[in-house]
């Protein structure tokens, strides 16, 4: 069983689930010996049923076993009420383990559920999306005309990534526009470099996207480019970040102050376990700082409220999205994934952020480069 350990934003609600309903009415009693093979009476009962099901179901025939088990373990998901826990089918999970790598074939955006809806949160630079005309806010309506009111996210997701050199029609509505528009995108290979680097001045200007399997040696490499310029400061961007490794992060993070803690994980059982600072070979003093906002999840949570309790970097912007759980990937002998919430995390203060997120130091309702502008500006300012 493979268990990749993450804390990450996945923005969906499960929507399939298995109603059972217990009724009076006509029924033939049966008896089936040796029906099941566990100790456990609640799984015993799941098998049982399934076995009565395979063997007695009038149409037997007809059933599509794999969606069938498919509903059983969205069923239980749906109970646990965790918008965090979900299900992946064998496409979705191998599409998940290529973001985690960093690589896939597709067009290139972010995207998330908001208020029900797939909106696209970011639109990487020269990707097929980008020369296509998306922008970020655009609401996906339809994929190769099949509408996405009631979709899944991970079918959203395997619908419009494909073979390299395909095409993919979205039906899409502008921000602000009041009609939809139809828009052709060709896919193709999508290496995502996960962090982007400029100097301004004397300060230096970073962004991370997400924390995949090689941004934290990204960041080193580009950590390093940024003392040889002798940077005075660091504007850090973590907004539309949705999270990643936690492995990436703790790594990450460690480049900013070598001892103490980073966060706090309590396990389902109660236990405690505490990740710290461990020592890298590019690190940095510089004065920070930290640009969220409601889509900074996750990981670039832990990363802005490890620097703010430890009053290493002055966070700005608005409150961030408030996914203060673990979760673990489960692969499943059908080639799926169960991405299950485990634990929750801390802050090096103790603060949970579950539902609530992290409060900026700086509160504001500026945007875009105009933010940036403001983090420049105080850091000219503030800085010898």
């Amino acid at each position: 069983m493979s268990r990749e350990i993450k804390i990450i934003l996945i923005s969906l609600s499960v929507v399939l689930a298995l109603v059972v309903s217990f009724q009076s009415g006509f029924y033939v009693g049966l008896w089936q010996e040796d029906a099941t093979q566990t100790d456990d009476p609640y799984l015993a009962s799941i098998e049982e049923a399934w076995n009565n099901i395979n063997v007695y179901y009038v149409e037997n025939n007809d059933i599509d076993y794999e969606l069938l088990s498919q509903y059983a373990i969205e069923g239980m998901l749906e109970y646990l009420d965790d918008n965090h826990s979900v299900y992946m089918d064998p496409e979705a999970y191998e599409k998940d383990a290529e973001d985690s790598a960093g690589s896939y074939s597709g067009i290139g955006i972010t995207a998330s559920v908001i208020e029900e809806r797939f909106v696209v949160v970011s639109v990487y630079e020269s990707s097929p999306a980008s020369q296509s005309g998306l922008l970020a806010g655009d609401i996906i309506l339809a994929v190769d005309g099949v509408t996405t009111e009631g979709m899944s996210f991970a079918e959203l997701v395997a619908r419009v990534r494909g073979e390299e050199g395909t095409s993919v029609n979205l039906k899409i509505l502008h921000p602000d526009a009041s009609q939809s528009t139809d828009i052709s995108v060709m896919r193709a290979k999508i290496d995502v470099p996960s962090v982007y680097s400029e100097m301004i001045g004397e300060i230096a200007y970073i962004t991370i996207d997400r924390f995949s399997e090689d941004t934290d040696e990204e960041f080193s490499r580009i950590l390093k480019g940024v003392k040889d310029n002798g940077a005075a400061g660091i504007v850090l961007d973590l907004r539309n970040n949705l999270g990643g490794l936690l492995q990436t992060l703790l790594n990450i993070t460690s480049c900013f102050y070598s001892e103490g803690n980073i966060l706090t994980v309590r396990e389902n059982d109660g236990t405690i376990k505490k990740y710290d600072a461990n020592r890298q070979s590019v690190t940095t003093d510089l004065p920070m700082v930290v640009l969220v906002n409601g889509y900074s999840a996750s990981a670039s949570e832990a990363l802005a409220g490890a620097l703010q309790d430890h009053d290493r970097a002055l966070i700005a912007g608005t409150a961030t999205y408030g996914k203060g759980s673990v979760n673990v990937m489960f692969e499943l002998p059908n080639g799926g994934g169960l991405y299950l919430t485990t634990a929750r995390w801390y802050t090096p203060n103790g603060n949970l952020i579950e539902g609530i997120g992290i409060t900026p130091d700086f509160e504001t309702d500026l945007e875009g480069d105009e933010l940036v502008q403001w983090a420049l500006d105080y850091l000219n300012d503030n800085t010898d």
